[in-house]
């Protein structure tokens, strides 16, 4: 599913235009985005969190060549779901926890 095809779904579950589904959504993402480039978690309950790591420098390897590079640190997002959707996922939806 892409952008397009998501704002399609949102608009017509939701009963708005897609104008408006489009808006909502890149508002969602823009607020996600932000949280996440000033260091905190997003945490949507049931569907999972976002979070930033520091990833710390290393060597790698040229495949072309296969001589060692060095690899910078960086920053890089991460996603973990949570156990609601893994569920969903793996055919498990629908069972109720006692």
């Amino acid at each position: 599913m892409n952008k397009a095809e998501l704002v399609s779904a949102v608009a017509e579950k939701a009963g708005i235009t897609k104008a408006q589904a489009a808006a909502a959504l890149d508002q969602v993402l823009g607020s996600i985005s932000s949280a996440m480039r000033a260091g905190d978690k997003v945490t949507l309950v049931g569907f999972g969190t976002f979070s930033v790591v520091s990833r710390g420098a290393r060597t790698g390897r040229n495949p072309r060549d296969n001589k060692p590079i060095k690899i910078a640190a960086k920053k890089v997002a991460k996603f973990k779901p949570g156990k609601k959707l893994a569920d969903e996922v793996n055919g498990k939806g629908g069972k109720k926890r006692k």
